[in-house]
């Protein structure tokens, strides 16, 4: 009988449409070929409650824990009394709880893992390997943010900077292992608990090479007069907001100066209203959520990245290469990605707006999509964390 595993996500690992939700899904379906997994996980989005038959498809049971972020937000305030991170009480849910503890016992659950920290707290005392992917050092993103704020945000998000770090902390003491996206994150983690620096490790993010494929065909959805430029993502994620903003207010000007037909495509969900704002610039169109972001990418000149706070891997620059295409990225956008051929980073907005006017033209970019699939590859990548599950202790321990 194939052994039983409990997987814990703050958010339903289906579809892969977005940045944790591609990691969280891979692996799924990975832990999934090797146990009989039983997922726990939060809805924040209505729309992914038609995906339901599609994750139990792919799993042997499943706890869908329903959250509307604004609750959330208010129910997490109870935080401030209580000198704890208000991301904890945010994913607090009694009736997610009590199916946590009935799994393990009835389903007799002796591996578990748990995919982002907020959500070891339904597994604290669990007699059980437990393996962590923080993917990346969410406190240190905290932190970065409080950097960009007014106050009294900034005063806020250094509090949970600071109080995220001791629950991270604590996590990573006392599970088996700890995974994050990237060594430059696993290497800041050391940095910040070297209690438990033997204990962490990482594994990359992979790329669907099949999916994102330069070879496959998709209509044009730009005017054959547009020399379109894009940026993928979610759109009501502040460092992506942050990104767009940035590139059309102070670097897509100088752009369209010397490049009239140049436009500029956001595209991605839940555009924020400081998004759609944009659209009444020139040049800016933005889509909100498209079915297929691959059309954009396929006839795009050039995809941008221009994160000025941005945590691990982007999945945005691993997807456009992966479609042989060129890619002009922050060095933040940049800082997981171990790759060259054909992603240049750009320091500032000038450096932005210089390279990407001498791209525009550019042939493919067969090369960089070779170093990526050399490197990105889920299953290879995701082999890292197996031999935790099955032998965690010798030499692991701190």
């Amino acid at each position: 009988m194939t052994d039983s595993l409990l997987y814990l996500v703050h958010r339903i690992p289906y579809p892969p449409n977005k940045g944790d939700k591609i990691r969280s899904y891979h692996l799924l379906k990975h832990l999934a070929a090797r146990y009989e997994v039983h997922v726990g996980a939060f809805v924040d989005d209505e729309n992914d409650w038609r995906y339901q038959d599609d994750l139990r498809s792919i799993c042997k049971s499943c706890f869908l824990a329903p959250m509307n972020p604004g609750s959330a937000k208010l129910k997490s305030l109870g935080g401030l009394f209580k000198n704890e991170a208000l991301t904890l009480p945010y994913y607090r849910s009694e009736k997610l709880d009590e199916w946590v503890k009935r799994t393990i016992k009835e389903k007799m659950i002796d591996r578990i893992v748990v995919f982002s920290s907020a959500m070891a707290q339904y597994v604290e005392n669990a007699d059980a390997i437990r393996i962590m992917d923080f993917v990346d050092v969410d406190s240190d993103k905290w932190k970065q943010y409080a950097n960009a704020k007014p106050w009294p945000l900034n005063w806020l998000y250094r509090r949970e900077g600071r109080l995220l770090l001791d629950h991270e902390r604590k996590i990573a003491k006392s599970f088996d292992a700890s995974f994050f996206v990237s060594p430059h994150e696993a290497e800041l983690f050391r940095s910040l608990s070297p209690e438990a620096k033997n204990k962490i490790h990482h594994f990359s993010n992979g790329v669907d090479a099949e999916y994102f494929s330069p070879i496959l065909s998709f209509g044009n959805p730009y005017s054959p007069d547009e020399k379109p430029l894009v940026f993928t993502g979610a759109m009501d994620y502040w460092p992506n907001v942050d990104a767009v903003t940035w590139f059309a207010r102070e670097i897509f000007p100088e752009i369209e100066k010397k490049e009239p037909n140049a436009r500029f495509y956001i595209v991605g969900s839940n555009p924020s209203k400081a998004v759609l704002q944009l659209a009444e610039l020139s040049g800016i169109q933005v889509t909100g959520r498209v079915e297929d972001v691959r059309p954009y990418l396929a006839h795009a000149r050039l995809a941008v990245a221009p994160l000025r706070v941005a945590r691990g891997v982007q999945n945005k620059v691993l997807e456009a290469m992966s479609m042989a295409k060129h890619v002009i990225a922050s060095p933040q956008a940049m800082e997981g990605i171990e790759a060259s051929a054909g992603c240049h980073v750009a320091n500032d907005a000038k450096e932005f707006s210089e390279m990407t006017l001498r791209q525009m033209n550019a042939e493919k970019n067969p090369i960089g999509r070779i170093e990526i699939l050399a490197r990105y590859d889920w299953e290879k990548n995701l082999s890292a964390i197996d031999r935790f599950l099955e032998n965690p202790f010798k030499g692991e321990k701190s």
